[in-house]
């Protein structure tokens, strides 16, 4: 049998080993607990950070640079003070300064050496700029309402540019705030760790609490000894009662350190500390321009275009407003649209010229280039639902824009229904194009001598001499207006009238983009002329429904001149090439009718 007395003692150390792992347990826990919680609290890093400066300068434009903007690669919030109203928006820093031009703007740059914003006035010719709002140049535009505090996350080739009204002082008080990453992805597990040891600290002093509690001493086996007899009973005295000073003492008084041990720890955890040192961003280096030319439009940008555009044709052919079209059209397209106008302002009957659609942009091509003026050729598709009276069908429309120079918008030069099943290649919308002079030889013709060759075809069909270079399969066009449909107008004539058909180019510009296998898309203007005339004395000529309605002449006896406007749009191979010139698209109207 082992001595109780040995046994007491093990008990005892038993005791010691729990009570010092428990005080462990509670020295990791609160020291994670601290610094996780610190790391939560008054140690955490600020949420954002600010720079800020103040133009002493007057002018009409402000232009934030897209170095300073990407002080923090984290979104940008642009706030704006300094004037009665404002207008911002964003773009590419090469079209915001050719926007700005000769005009004196103020422009808020970061100093690499001290990391802060500074701003500096650059002085031009002129002191007031047109308003820019609605510009085709901007990525994204924020109105009156919205331009004094706005987030945006754009590279360091964007710039930003505000204005007041173009010609009051523009914001001058700039401040840039950055949301920073003030997570600390250990300050969780420290929490747990530090949680998880102090319930074992915990449960471990339960169990040494418990353990001692059951080791109160040797208790040794007494002999039995004989029964003393009965003794009357004594009623003590009152006494004072004093504090044991024996094992049950001691054992509380112990049980009470750990306890004040915690409160301690966690006081002293509560501490407050200094508020940390903020550092100053590194100066990001400032965008150089790009060596190689960029793309015209982005697709984004192409997409806000063409919802202006298709918004503002559609409220002008609602209208029949000359001065509303000529903001969004130019060109073959804009001599179209005017005439049909008046034919439809005497006639609503007749039919519209095409319309502009506000679908899905297929075909993004825009012309690569860093000056004025700037090309962009676009195909929409806009789908028709079946109706009782009529079949489900898809239209696509190819749209030849131009801008003249930064200040204007994009105007549409040429409108064109696109053929069926036709195949073409073009570079990606993030490369771009080239756009080529219309004399150039390298391709099967010379794109500005295409029109009159291709109108000669309409005239003369196989005896054309230009024939064999264009593709007749696939050409819908040449069925419509060529050379049979005009025989047949001509049969139709009574004796007393004759009809003549010439053709020439239009005023509108020839446009050759460059396509990816050598070849080029070309958009040109063909004006062809219808010439009736009587043949006999005191004989008339009635002039059609829409040729009336243009020249205000239903009958004539001297004769009746025509003009349809042809907008063309061909692949022309290159000059290598056995492939023909092939004919993409077109668009005609009645653009003049006078009489002789």
């Amino acid at each position: 049998m082992p001595d109780p007395e040995f046994a007491v003692q093990g008990n005892t150390k038993g005791v010691i080993v729990r009570f010092v792992l428990a005080i462990i347990c509670f020295i990791i826990a609160f020291g994670t607990l601290g610094t996780g919680i610190a790391e939560r609290t008054f140690l955490a890093p600020p949420s954002e950070v600010t720079l800020h400066t103040v133009s002493h300068s007057a002018a009409p434009v402000l232009v934030i640079d897209g170095a300073a903007l990407n002080s923090y690669k984290q979104t940008q919030n642009v706030k704006l003070s300094g004037s009665a109203t404002a207008f911002a928006a964003y773009g590419r820093t090469s079209d915001v300064r050719a926007w700005v031009g000769n005009a004196t703007y103020n422009e808020v740059t970061l100093n690499r050496s001290t990391g802060q914003l500074q701003s500096k006035l650059h002085t031009g010719k002129t002191s007031a700029v047109p308003n820019p709002a609605g510009s085709d140049l901007w990525l994204q535009q924020f109105p009156f309402d919205q331009a004094k505090n706005f987030s945006i996350k754009i590279p360091t080739d964007m710039s930003v540019i505000a204005v007041s009204n173009g010609k009051l002082p523009a914001p001058s008080d700039v401040s840039l705030t950055w949301p920073l990453d003030n997570s600390r992805p250990w300050t969780g597990p420290l929490i747990l760790a530090g949680a998880i040891a102090l319930l074992a600290g915990l449960i471990l002093l339960l169990i040494a609490f418990y353990h001692l509690r059951s080791t109160r001493g040797p208790r040794r086996s007494q002999p039995r000894m004989p029964k003393l007899p009965r003794q009357p009973r004594l009623r003590p005295q009152r006494k004072a009662i004093t504090a044991s000073k024996g094992r049950r003492s001691i054992r509380n008084f112990v049980a009470l350190v750990p306890t004040l041990g915690v409160s301690v720890l966690l006081l002293a955890g509560c501490t407050v500390a200094p508020a940390p040192t903020i550092a100053t961003p590194s100066a990001t280096p400032s965008a150089l321009a790009a060596a190689t030319k960029t793309p015209a439009v982005t697709t984004v940008q192409l997409q806000q275009i063409m919802q202006s555009v298709a918004a503002t044709v559609k409220n002008a052919d609602s209208k029949f407003d000359d001065k509303v079209i000529k903001t969004r059209m130019a060109g073959p397209a804009l001599a179209d649209r005017l005439a049909n106008y008046t034919i439809r302002k005497a006639n609503p009957q007749l039919a519209s010229s095409i319309a502009i659609p506000s679908g899905e942009i297929t075909v993004n091509l825009p012309q690569a280039s860093n000056t004025w003026p700037r090309t962009v050729f676009t195909v929409l598709v806009s789908k028709a639902v079946a109706t009782k009276t009529t079949k489900a069908s898809t239209t696509y429309t190819a749209l030849m824009l131009i801008q003249d120079d930064p200040r204007a918008n994009y105007k549409v030069n040429y409108a064109m229904t696109l053929e069926p099943n036709i195949k073409f290649a073009v570079a990606p919308s993030k490369v771009g194009t080239a756009r080529l002079n219309p004399d150039t030889g390298l391709f099967k013709m010379q794109p500005a001598a295409i029109a009159v060759a291709y109108g000669d075809i309409l005239d003369k069909d196989k005896d054309a001499s230009a024939y064999n270079l264009f593709e007749p399969k696939g050409d819908t066009f040449r069925t419509q207006v060529g050379a049979e449909s005009k025989k047949a107008q001509i049969a139709a004539l009574p004796a007393t009238a004759s009809l003549t058909y010439t053709n020439s180019n239009g005023s509108g510009q020839v446009v050759v983009l460059a396509t990816t296998d050598s070849g080029a898309i070309v958009a040109v203007d063909l004006n062809e002329t219808e010439t009736v005339k009587p043949v006999q004395a005191g004989a008339a000529v009635s002039a059609p429904g829409q040729i009336q309605a243009l020249s205000g002449k239903a009958t004539s006896t001297t004769g009746l001149v025509a003009v349809y406007g042809d907008q063309l749009l061909f692949y022309v191979p290159a000059a290598s090439k056995s492939s023909k010139i092939v004919l993409l698209g077109y668009g005609q109207g009645l653009i003049s009718a006078k009489e002789l």
